[in-house]
């Protein structure tokens, strides 16, 4: 029986109720596969996870060093901004980059990647017999139900949260996070169902949480501590951070971080089948099931997006499949040729078809089914090219000397969307640190001139993070104009702060790299209120009450997708915040 049910007597009264609309209380299933270990089994099965995936030439593996490097060198000048790649063939690390600042060992926002991995989890539990495809999703939230069920609700069953064919006309989602009770679940179950469930698909967010949320309905756990046994310590992906709802259910659609090789370690768990260094992990029947084509989702032979969904994974062309999220976080795999690739990155989200045309260009034809020759030659100029790979710390034309006119300056900022009341700058031996007062914290965010400085910071109001790392670096561009770049490397998110002194005053704009919504930067002036800032505890003083903005409640949560989208001036609201994480 579910844990969070109010007693017998109340799931019987509640039972005859959705029996009579056609819904049966959810009961526990049978197992579909009697090869999977049992749940009490999982957290003792012993498969080497910690070994690191090995590694391997290239030309052991059917392609040319040349080859990959033509590739990678595509991505890199056509691209706006790759984070990090990792191709695998044979179960072998075949080439890999990461993009300073970023690194191998910092996990990466994956957007809605999260989706397949959530799915997985719906397929182990599939298997331990714990819920079926069948069952009707109102059977699991009796008590969140609407007085009138509609007849597109009660036909509503766990397959069509799989397949995004609830039969909604929009994605649930944004109205799911603004709702200020934050029951998202009951607000997913009173969205209108305009057509039949099983035979449209419309990409539904919403529909992915309510699978996080059965999932926790029937075991008791959140899907995170439900797949750590069972998914991520076989795989060896440790450190896993999986951001919530109100109601303390993981986010399911959205809002994990996997490094590049976590990534690559799941694709590879698909293309074997769901088999793990020679041990059943996941049933086979699901990965079949779950990476072919379950529905249509549109038409055009030409496009990625087109070729068939399954069960939270995208049919691709030439037969393969992918878990992908926006602004390029991608695992793609190709069974016919036993490729994985796992790439991260900040690209326009526009732009995410060109990464998988360059791959069906470039590395697909240059995939053979027996060894090359070696070419040592050829694959030391792959990897010296690979551990280059690097956004350069952003280079001055006049000298540090320049910081005198603002160091130690307090300026009050006027009215922004940030919430910032103060800023000013302090020198150090290696660049500055931009010390930023806002409403409710001082935030430190150390630059490097001519390297790049590793910090954390929320001044961005991440809702996904406490704190997010930066890595940034700044110079002194002309004169009068100090241009900071703060990267958040754990995220696809780059911010170009350009101060122009003006006398006494601070013209700042700040850019901001991708967005869903706008990229328009955000532009603010700040006048000069002392003559020196005298101490950390000085630089703490709220500025006076004419700039308090108190972000956290000024603003709206569409509005929190994106700092740059906060330059569009939208009423005020007293929810909440939960910001709408991009698909």
């Amino acid at each position: 029986m579910r844990p969070h049910l109010k007693g017998v007597a109340s799931l019987v009264v509640q039972g005859a109720a959705l029996h009579h609309m056609g819904i049966s209380v959810h009961q526990r299933a049978s197992p579909i596969n009697d090869q999977h270990p049992p749940t009490e089994e999982i957290a003792t099965m012993e498969l080497s996870a910690s070994q690191p995936l090995p590694r391997d030439t290239p030309e052991a593996h059917g392609i040319a060093s040349a080859a990959i490097q033509r590739w990678i060198t595509a991505l890199d000048t056509q691209i706006q901004e790759i984070h990090s790649v990792m191709v695998l063939r044979h179960g072998h690390v075949i080439a890999e980059a990461w993009w300073t600042p970023v690194t191998p060992d910092q996990p990466h926002l994956v957007f809605s990647l999260s989706k397949s991995v959530t799915a997985t989890a719906i397929g182990f539990a599939i298997a331990e017999g714990l819920l079926t495809l069948d069952d009707h999703i109102g059977s699991f939230f009796p008590d969140d139900l609407p007085a009138s069920i509609s007849e597109g609700l009660a036909a509503m069953q766990v397959k069509h949260l799989l397949t995004m064919a609830t039969g909604h006309a929009t994605d649930p989602w944004p109205t799911m996070v603004e709702r200020i009770d934050g029951n998202w679940i009951q607000a997913f179950l009173a969205a209108p169902i305009v057509t039949t469930p099983g035979t449209h698909f419309i990409y539904n967010t919403g529909a992915t949480y309510m699978l996080s949320a059965i999932l926790q309905q029937i075991t008791g756990m959140t899907l995170t501590d439900y797949l750590t046994p069972r998914l991520f310590m076989p795989l060896g992906i440790e450190s896993v951070h999986w951001q919530s709802s109100p109601q303390g259910i993981t986010l399911g659609g959205v809002g994990l971080s996997l490094t590049t090789e976590g990534i690559a370690r799941f694709g590879q768990l698909y293309i074997q089948h769901g088999q793990w260094q020679g041990q059943p992990l996941l049933p086979a029947l699901w990965v079949a099931a779950a990476t072919r084509a379950q529905i249509a989702n549109g038409r055009d032979p030409a496009s990625d997006w087109a070729q068939g969904y399954g069960y939270q994974f995208w049919r691709c062309r030439h037969r393969a499949y992918r878990g992908d999220g926006v602004f390029g976080q991608y695992c793609v795999v190709m069974p016919e040729q036993e490729v994985v690739l796992a790439i991260t990155g900040g690209m326009d989200v526009f732009a995410m078809q060109r990464p998988l045309d360059l791959l069906w260009e470039l590395l697909l034809p240059a995939l053979h089914d027996r060894p090359l020759a070696a070419d040592p030659a050829a694959y030391h100029a792959l990897t010296e090219y690979l551990a280059q790979r690097q956004y350069p710390p952003i280079v001055g034309s006049a000298g540090m000397g320049a910081m005198a006119a603002i160091e130690g300056h307090r300026y009050a900022v006027d009215t922004n969307p940030l919430g910032i009341t103060t800023i000013h700058m302090h020198a150090t031996a290696v660049g500055g640190t931009l010390i930023v007062q806002t409403t409710t914290r001082e935030e430190q965010i150390p630059w490097g001139n001519g390297t790049w400085q590793s910090g954390a910071t929320m001044l961005f109001h991440q809702q996904w993070f406490d704190h997010t790392p930066t890595a940034a670096s700044g110079a002194w561009t002309d004169d009068d104009t100090l241009t900071i770049v703060i990267r958040l490397p754990a995220t696809p998110f780059v911010y170009t702060f350009v101060l122009v002194v003006i006398e006494a005053e601070l013209l700042i704009t700040i850019h901001g790299n991708v967005s869903l919504e706008s990229t328009t930067p955000i532009v603010m002036t700040a006048q000069r209120r002392t003559s020196r800032a005298h101490s950390d505890t000085a630089t703490s003083a709220v500025a006076p009450a004419r700039h308090e903005i108190r972000l956290e409640t000024h603003q709206t949560p569409r509005q929190i997708r994106h700092p740059a989208t906060m330059a569009r001036r939208n009423p005020p609201t007293t929810e909440s915040p939960v910001a709408i994480v991009p698909q």
